[in-house]
């Protein structure tokens, strides 16, 4: 788990058994990226762009309709309707209720995870309320696009030793349909399989844990 920051400018890194964790069933993200024809183009969990035709499924999701730039789109036998362009739709284990209520199932190993986005990206997050920011990889900050480099640099103290780091501010933090702004975040040189969403998003929600379920209640 990520501590604070100690007198030296370290922070720590302890407790995560990454390459230990299963992963259990997770939400999709589905976004409709444009039309080809008759078909629509879909990417599914952040992957290639796949050409989908009307009664024809991808990975679970299957087209519906086509109209102009819409297209009406059924997962878990749920339809919605997906502008091309748009952000990115999580559907599955994650649920979001109105007025900034999400709702999370725990995974086999009792991990709470899900997809989201920071800065309009696709990450996987694995919630963990002892981590005091977000935390992600320099592979993942990459793939987000963010200028990491540029933050204040720091050093963290891991398992496997002392690892350079950045800390540095969001720009957006999406969960479902709940979007946070200016999140503090470390960027860490160390190999992480998911984004640790930390103290600096969960702290704007009252978090409740009941049942294998985790509520965050937006508080502001």
């Amino acid at each position: 788990m990520l501590k604070r920051l100690n007198r030296r400018g370290a922070l720590r890194l302890t407790g995560l058994c990454w390459l230990a964790l299963t992963l259990p069933a997770l939400s999709q993200s589905v976004q409709l990226s444009g039309m080809l024809g008759s078909k629509a183009l879909l990417v599914v969990d952040g992957g290639a762009p796949h050409s989908v035709a009307v009664g024809e499924s991808h990975m679970g999701v299957k087209v519906v309709s086509m109209a102009g730039d819409q297209a009406v789109l059924e997962i878990d036998g749920k339809r919605q309707t997906l502008r091309v362009g748009e952000s990115p739709v999580s559907v599955g284990s994650s649920g979001v209720g109105s007025g900034g209520r999400i709702v999370l199932s725990a995974g086999s190993g009792g991990h709470f995870l899900s997809q989201g986005t920071i800065n309009g990206r696709v990450v996987q997050f694995m919630v963990d309320t002892g981590a005091s920011l977000v935390t992600l990889s320099a592979a993942d900050a990459e793939l987000a696009g963010l200028n990491y480099r540029s933050g204040q640099p720091v050093r963290i103290s891991t398992a496997n030793g002392v690892a350079a780091g950045w800390r540095m501010k969001l720009r957006s933090v999406r969960l479902g349909e709940v979007e946070l702004y200016e999140v503090d975040a470390i960027v860490s040189q160390q190999v992480m399989p998911y984004v640790l969403l930390g103290n600096s998003f969960l702290s704007r929600f009252q978090v409740k844990v009941e049942n294998e379920q985790m509520t965050l209640e937006r508080r502001y």
